[in-house]
Parts: structure tokens; sequence; C-alpha cells
């Protein structure tokens, strides 16, 4: 699967593109800022519904405009697929499939699959929980519609109780039957969760070691741990346990939403102990083991998004990396770096088809 052609009027500061890429490999090259990572953005944008770095649409939006719209061409599974978003200010974005508008935009989600690397993962590690679990829950989410609807409805159920507890508090008084509609569904979709949650890791520690050791060519032990109350009790006994303190707190204080994921090199937390290099190693090597683990369930070889992920790595550890991508397992792939050398080293390790463009403010110019 991969993209051939994408189109992209006002994405930040991309205001009026169209670029063909390679379905192999793809080299952006250009300074800081020019608006290189802005236009793996688009093509992440056209996958997931959202922006990769800005959360708050209207932030994608180039500053000048009211509007912007993205045009992806898609070669999937021996058709055409063409993909189509628009986000006007103040309205509600529009994604279509062959000019189909979808009524939900869960819909979309998994039918172009894709993993991006970035600087801006260090997240996951220096981050708090939230940012790993939204690393599992995005993964998942790709191939599993049900689980997607699971925690969409987890979420609401969630908001609802925290809700009705601060009432509670407010009005000072306590209704146990009312409270009970929502422990019901949040014991319902939160095992559900749980148990994909579960599986999901135990199938991604040996594939995402494996790569670690690969890339570091050391005897570092490495390892994720999924963290969870319900690995102890039903979620059932465990809000019916947690009411008093639920109560005092006005929240609810167990579930899947305070679940963990664990990162650990050797016996400690890698935030702790891990050097720059070993971070960035473990951080590859978790992407790469995501990539293939959603290939071998989807069917088909995601789009490998790789924004300016070789500085702070040392000449070995690239070249191990670029030893893996070079594969069979791997599809189409964009590549972003400052420095022209760096991108000629990699076209010629790979040798596959490719492309090469300069990204200078904003226009794409294709070199090679």
């Amino acid at each position: 699967m991969y993209v051939e052609e994408i189109s992209i009027v006002n994405f930040k500061n991309l205001k009026d593109i169209q670029v063909s890429f390679s379905p192999r490999l793809n080299c952006l090259i250009g300074n800081n800022g020019a608006g290189k990572t802005n236009l793996l953005d688009a093509v992440y944008y056209l996958s997931f519904c959202k922006s990769f770095f800005n959360s708050v649409d209207q932030l994608n939006i180039n500053h000048d405009e009211n509007f912007f719209i993205l045009n992806g061409n898609y070669r999937r599974l021996d058709s055409s697929e063409v993909i189509s978003c628009g986000l006007q200010k103040g309205q509600k974005k529009q994604f279509k499939r062959n000019s189909k508008v979808y009524k939900k935009l869960m819909e979309h989600i998994g039918l172009l699959p894709l993993v991006m690397i970035t600087p801006s993962d260090t997240n996951l590690i220096l981050g708090g929980s939230d940012e790993r679990r939204k690393f599992m829950d995005g993964v998942i989410s790709q191939y599993n519609q049900n689980y997607l609807d699971d925690l969409l409805k987890y979420n609401r159920a969630l908001q609802q109780r925290n809700n009705l507890l601060k009432h509670f508090s407010v009005e000072r008084y306590f209704d146990a039957e009312l409270l009970s509609i929502w422990d019901s569904q949040l014991a319902d979709y939160g095992t559900r969760i749980h148990s994909e949650r579960q599986v999901f890791v135990e199938k991604l520690v040996p594939v995402f070691q494996e790569y670690y050791s690969f890339i570091s060519q050391g005897n570092e032990q490495v390892g994720l741990i999924h963290q969870s109350d319900l690995y102890e009790n039903s979620l059932e006994n465990l809000l019916k346990e947690a009411l008093p303190a639920d109560r005092a707190a006005q929240y609810t204080t167990v579930g899947i939403h305070k679940d963990e994921l664990v990162f650990k090199i050797g016996e400690y937390p890698i935030k702790k102990l891990g050097s720059q290099g070993q971070k960035k190693t473990f951080l590859v090597a978790l992407k790469l083991a995501q990539y293939e683990f959603i290939r071998e369930i989807a069917g088909m070889t995601p789009i490998l998004l790789l924004d300016d992920i070789f500085d702070k790595l040392d000449r070995h550890r690239v070249e191990q990396i670029v030893k893996v991508v070079s594969g069979d397992d791997f599809g189409q792939i964009f590549i972003t770096d400052t420095n022209r050398e760096h991108l000629d080293a990699i076209i010629k390790k790979m040798n596959a088809d490719f492309r090469i463009f300069k990204v200078n403010s904003g226009i794409v110019e294709t070199l090679v």
C-alpha cells in the first residue's frame, strides 16, 4: 500500500503543492522549519483524520487563510483509493473516500495503515502514562474497529461517572442505583479493552526486543510491562472497593484509564537509566515492532514516515536501521533530513527506487 500523489492547499506552511511519490523511497531535504515535517504530517492526516502534532484542527490551517484541503491518491490491495479532507474555520471537517463522505471518522481508521517515527516520540518515555496508553490505543485501533468503539464508549461513560461523583458531592446526596449504570458500562467496555491490551503487549514484546537487539548489537536487555488494576481483580469489584475513595476524590480512581506501559532497560525504567542513544534506539525499535505487528494483521505494508530520526544516533545504529527498512517486509518510506549527504548514503545502501525532494519555505521541488 502506498500513496501515489498528494495535493495540499493551505495546510500549515504548504500553500498550494502537488507531489508525486516513489512507491518505495522518498527523501525530503531542507532546513528546519522549511516544511518537510508538515508534508509528512499531511500524509499522516489522511490516514488518521488528524495531525500527529496539533490536536486542535484549526491550528493546521495556514495562518493567512481560513481553510485547508488535502487530497491523496493511493494504491491499496491492487485497487485505487482517493482520500480527501477539507476543513474550514468554524466548521466541521469533512473526510471522503472515493467521493463518498464518511458518516463517522472512525470508519476510516485502519484503511491506510501508517507508522510515524519522529523526535517527538521521546514523549513516550519522558511523558506521563497517558502518552503510553495513547500508543497502545493508537496501534490497536488501526486493526480493531471494535476496540476503538469500546474505547470511545468507555471514555464517555467515565466522563459521565466523574460528573455524577462531582454532582453528588456538590448536592450532598448519593444515588447508588444511578451510579451503578455507569459502573456496569465501565466494567463491560473496560474488560474488553484490558484483554486486547494484554494480548497486544504479549505479542509486541518479542518483536520489539528482536529489533532493539539488531539495531544496538549489544547485550542490553529491554522490555515492556503492561500494568493494570484489572490483573488483580475484575473492574466491577474494583469500582465497588474504590467507591469511598472515588466519592472523596470526586473522580474514578481505578480502571483501564489508569493503565501503564513500563519501558525497561535491564531492571530499571529507561526514563531514569537510559542514555540518549539507548532511548532513541528503544523508540525506533518500538515503532518498527508496531510496523511489523500492523503489517501482519492488516495483510499489507504500512507507509513508514521517518522524520529526522538519525540525529543523535551513531553511524553503526543508523546503518542497522537502514538494513532493516531495506528489506522486502517494508514498503513505501519517507525520510527527512537537513543533510543531503546523509540521504545520499541511505539511498546508496537501500538500492531501491527513489525520489528526492527539496523543501524550502513551503515549496516542494522534485530534484530526482
